[in-house]
């Protein structure tokens, strides 16, 4: 049985059919034709409004069907597996979290209407040509007028400045207010003069080709006040905490693209015959496709941690989420290239192999790390606040109280059988003030992990390998000195103020990525080995003591390699997965088969 929280995952693919088919909607071949047109998926996008998708971006209060992020990024994937054009045309939908977040009642009402109603869709348009990601030195002005604003100025570059209707533009309402100088405003462009307007040449791209990748420019745009989105001169605020929402769903691109190479690629490794046997019985071949998938599975542990974490810890955000929105797009897009090698020169044809889709889901998923703050911009935010967790660390450990509490968060935020509260983002801050619960919560994790060893009973009704048990717990004691050494050396050191961090900063931020990782592994592996969804391969814990070899091997070289039946053992997971069509995942959902024929001329409307 199929967790509830991915069951819509799976209704969406069944109704989407297996993209081999050519007669599927979203099959590999068209998104190909669409990708090789520069064409917008229009047909695409309007099946999946017919389908009723955009409702689960919508809160029930706002009358959608939105319930858990954790839902949310499952059927992303499902998306994103089959063409990360569409998916991402479709999914700027998840900028209404501004409105949800921040909204009068009517511009929440006003937009679930236009969604769920006009199949209405929205663009960010933050960043410009001249200013880049730096937001407060943007040039487009929002001028105080009786009953309104006039804009004024151009940004770019925006994915779908054209083919919306709404955007989200920041503007400066004070020149001399700085930071508080700008203000949000909810666009809805049916509304604007068309004289007062204009929309950008589309930008040819290298991957998402058939994107509306574009552009919008202000002429004393008059503006009525109710666009205005929450107070004014709160814009920027507003801003970051929406980008700590959407950082972590982007995760979800790479997911699907992931699979998707993976799968190409197994497709062709375990029927290509050369030199007397299979490539995927060839050792490099074997192992390589291993540890791409024993990376996948780590970054199913970031992602869906952190997507569960939004309810639970919504404040820590500022953390979680810059965490996820670089570990997880830069480890897959890395896992593409070195799965790349054994796909061999049919990674380079563009319709040899599947339709080209592993050459396309490279190039389309390259833009993925830049979306909502680059990896750089990710690590800066890090850097900012990595004072104070390394502070907040010692101090939680002389606070019983605390750690009871939090030991409770992480719980409910890993086991995946715990229900969740409902998405509170009027918690959102724009720094966590110390706070990282899987970081500060590794020592007390550690130590129920070594009361079970030292116990010999089981650590649930579910029989714990002993070797795997004393391996993890060897492992965790590793990433507990790195971090500690981490602490050490960041609390010694002088403050980097502003966009000065050194380049050392950056890369011990990239570290506390990994460390952060590596307990997300084992916090899912603790609290959901007894599920009886997770039993068998997931339980008996041999990809988490892989995943942490993996992981602590950029800072420790010596460490003793895990048994090689491990590794076997991991690969014949892959490809029993690979053979029933299974999502390549923590939660190997089922995917749409290829002998099934989909029924794409009537698309339903979920209920």
């Amino acid at each position: 049985m199929t967790l509830a929280q991915y069951q819509l995952a799976e209704q969406l693919e069944q109704a989407l059919g297996n993209p081999h088919q050519v007669e599927s909607l979203m099959s590999f071949q068209r998104t190909a034709e669409l990708d090789e047109a520069e064409q917008f998926p229009h047909d695409e996008i309007a099946w999946l409004y017919s389908w009723g998708l955009q409702n689960y971006y919508i809160p029930t209060e706002c009358g959608g069907k939105f319930t858990s992020f954790e839902e949310f990024v499952a059927f992303v994937r499902v998306l994103a597996r089959r063409d990360l054009n569409i998916s991402i045309a479709f999914t700027t939908l998840f900028w209404s979290f501004l409105t949800w977040m921040a909204g009068s009642d009517e511009q929440k009402q006003t937009l679930s209407q236009l969604m769920s109603e006009d199949h209405t869709a929205m663009c960010l348009a933050y960043s410009e040509r001249e200013h880049g990601s730096d937001l407060v030195g943007g040039g487009v002005t929002a001028t105080k007028v009786a009953g309104g604003y006039l804009l004024n100025g151009e940004k770019w570059p925006i994915n779908r400045a054209t083919i919306s209707g709404v955007t989200y533009v920041l503007a400066r309402t004070d020149p001399d207010g700085g930071n508080r100088g700008l203000s949000l405003f909810m666009v809805e462009k049916q509304y604007l003069e068309p004289s007062q307007y204009y929309n950008l040449p589309k930008i040819k791209t290298h991957g998402i080709r058939a994107a509306d990748m574009s552009g919008i420019g202000f002429s004393d745009c008059f503006i009525p006040d109710r666009m205005l989105l929450g107070p004014e001169g709160h814009g920027l605020e507003l801003g970051l905490k929406g980008f700590q929402i959407t950082r972590a769903l982007c995760a979800a691109f790479s997911q699907g693209a992931a699979d998707t190479t993976m799968r190409t690629t197994l497709n062709f490794a375990v029927n290509r015959q050369l030199y007397g046997k299979t490539v995927i019985d060839m050792p490099h071949a074997r192992r390589t496709l291993t540890n791409a998938f024993v990376d996948m599975l780590i970054c199913d542990c970031v992602n869906i941690g952190a997507a569960r974490g939004f309810h639970v810890a919504t404040d820590q955000f500022s953390v979680w989420s810059a965490v996820d929105k670089y570990f997880v797009p830069v480890t897959l897009e890395q896992v593409m290239k070195e799965t790349s090698v054994v796909l061999g020169s049919r990674f380079y044809m563009r319709d040899e192999h599947d339709s080209g889709v592993f050459q396309k889901a490279l190039r389309d998923s390259a833009i993925i790390s830049m979306f909502d703050g680059s990896s750089v911009v990710n690590l800066h935010a890090l850097i900012l606040q990595r004072r104070q967790l390394a502070k907040a660390r010692l101090r939680i450990r002389q606070k019983p109280d605390q750690l009871a509490a939090l030991k409770v968060r992480l719980a409910q935020s890993f086991s995946l059988d715990q229900s969740l509260p409902p998405f509170e983002p009027n918690r959102l801050e724009l720094f966590s003030r110390g706070a990282d619960d899987v970081m500060q919560g590794l020592e007390s994790t550690l130590a129920d992990l070594e009361a079970w060893q030292g116990s010999g009973q089981s650590m649930s009704s579910q029989p714990v390998n002993q070797a795997v048990l004393s391996q993890v717990i060897e492992l965790g004691k590793v990433i507990l000195e790195e971090i500690n050494a981490q602490d050490a050396l960041i609390t010694q050191s002088a403050f980097e103020h502003g966009h000065d961090q050194s380049f050392e900063s950056f890369e011990l931020a990239k570290q506390y990525c990994h460390l952060h990782a590596a307990i997300a592994c084992i916090l899912m592996w603790m609290h959901n080995r007894n599920h009886e969804d997770m039993q068998g391969f997931f339980a008996e814990g041999e990809w988490l003591v892989l995943s942490l070899h993996r992981l602590l091997s950029r800072f420790r070289r010596s460490l003793t390699p895990p048994p090689s039946t491990y590794y076997e053992n991991v690969a014949q997971e892959l490809l029993q997965l690979h053979q029933a069509d299974k999502m390549f995942s923590i939660v190997p959902f089922q995917l749409a088969q290829r002998s099934r024929a989909p029924a794409i001329a009537a698309p339903c409307l979920v209920t």
